[in-house]
């Protein structure tokens, strides 16, 4: 079992950088690879980045491409999620998982955070 919890989240203006950070529990959480997604009001979840399980590789939605850094950090089984020049388009609940079951980009993993709020004022 992996438990994972979101932070990092908040209210800021468009321009500006903001570092979302996944803790997990659990003795196995360096063997997956993990993923962001997000969830706006009115629209299904979506994939913004994935990491494989050694932090190797690591995938991007088109939207956040050059703007967003997915890191992991396996000795403090934390991922993080980088956002700069944030804008209103990226006003969300964003969520972290691991393990996925078929691929980084999902939709389906085993495992979800409870997810995080980010604010993107103009």
């Amino acid at each position: 079992q992996v438990q994972l919890v979101e932070s990092g989240g908040g209210l800021v203006q468009a321009g500006v950088s903001l570092r979302l950070s996944c803790a997990a529990s659990g003795r196995t959480f360096n063997m997956y690879p993990m993923g962001w997604f997000r969830q706006a009001p009115g629209k299904e979840r979506e994939f913004v980045a994935g990491i494989t399980w050694s932090g190797a590789y690591t995938y991007y939605a088109d939207s956040v491409k050059g703007r967003f850094t997915i890191s992991r950090d396996n000795a403090k089984n934390t991922v993080y999620l980088q956002m700069d020049s944030l804008k209103p388009e990226d006003t969300a609940v964003y969520y972290c998982a691991a393990d996925p079951i078929r691929t980084i980009e999902g939709p389906e993993y085993n495992y979800w955070g409870q997810g995080t709020q980010v604010t993107v004022s103009s």
